[in-house]
């Protein structure tokens, strides 16, 4: 206030100064975060860490904890296609499969949108704005987790191992989506829809219908979550000129719409335990499931997103695992 009042008592000349004061005001504080985020990263160079606080930053790099959105739906395909129990390799090498390709994704993510992440006020703490995790650092466990993840292909079969190439342009080529299409969160979901798929593939050798269809129910439900998780960069991805399917309809329509696609996937879940040939105690996971995807919705509105964090990692992250443990029990019973 005091600064204005000095700038007004010297008239146009004043006003012109003031304008451009505010102006590299709002320059300071556009940059002013990846500014520090350097300044942080040098210091970050000169501490010493422990291998073991280094492990701990690569697995919060990479939200490892996350991997329960795909590993369960996996198991399930996994299990069905061998009709019981797969055996302790193709058990091995799907997790390490998975494990890998979902480390490689997460990495090349972190890489990819580093300097937007530093910019919003979401991101801002993660590891490589703020240092934590050097980028060649980075770059090293990219390169690292896509040598497993094809080694483990080639150690299942042959259709396995083709197509892995093909899994990981999709799950890594995800990142820059969001820079031309309202659609990334599509590409999300078919990233995790991958897991099932290749899970029945490891088993069998071939591509059948069933998978494709538990596919497309992963889709869904991640794109849905996906969409909500997305609800409060909107202002952010606006300014930045991103796109998601919340930037083109907004929060009302955004959420609508990511509810048709929860209705789609309780659809696609129930048509793989008929083909599955799943029972009973299957039909009441799907609609366990329908019913935790209902209260997700319930959590969320336009006008509080208060809640997007618990209906995000904390309802889709147990509900996955509750899912997984109720189809492999219609199996094995």
């Amino acid at each position: 206030m005091r600064q204005v009042k000095k700038y007004r008592r010297k008239g146009k000349r004043g006003a012109i100064a003031l304008s451009r004061n505010l102006a590299a005001e709002r320059r300071y504080s556009l940059y002013d975060l990846t500014a520090q985020s350097k300044k942080l990263n040098n210091r970050q160079r000169r501490i010493p860490m422990s291998f073991g606080c280094r492990i701990a930053h690569y697995l919060d790099l990479v939200k490892f904890p996350h991997t329960v959105f795909s590993v369960p739906f996996a198991m399930i395909s996994m299990v069905v296609a061998a009709g019981g129990w797969p055996g302790w390799k193709t058990f091995f090498l799907v997790l390490v499969c998975l494990a890998s390709a979902r480390t490689a994704a997460m990495t090349f993510n972190r890489i990819a949108d580093r300097a937007i992440d530093a910019r919003n006020p979401r991101t801002k703490d993660r590891h490589l704005p703020l240092g934590l995790v050097g980028v060649w650092e980075a770059y090293g466990l990219f390169a690292g987790s896509a040598v497993i993840f094809l080694l483990g292909a080639w150690g299942l079969n042959p259709l396995t191992f083709k197509l892995s190439p093909v899994a990981l342009l999709i799950v890594c080529g995800y990142s820059y989506t969001k820079r031309f299409t309202n659609y990334s969160h599509m590409v999300l979901g078919l990233s995790l829809a991958l897991a099932p798929i290749g899970a029945w593939i490891a088993v069998r050798g071939v591509l059948e219908l069933p998978p494709l269809v538990l596919g497309l129910g992963v889709l869904m439900w991640v794109a849905g979550f996906d969409v909500i998780y997305a609800l409060p960069d909107e202002g952010f991805d606006r300014v930045e000129g991103l796109y998601s399917l919340v930037v083109k309809y907004g929060r009302a329509g955004a959420l609508r719409l990511a509810r048709i696609m929860h209705g789609i996937c309780c659809l696609a879940l129930f048509a793989f335990g008929l083909l599955a040939g799943l029972g009973g105690i299957y039909v009441a996971g799907v609609v366990l499931f329908a019913a935790a995807l209902w209260y997700e919705h319930r959590l969320v509105s336009p006008d509080d997103l208060s809640r997007v964090n618990v209906a995000f990692f904390t309802v889709n992250g147990t509900l996955s695992l509750l899912f997984a443990a109720i189809a492999l029990l219609d199996k094995f019973l």
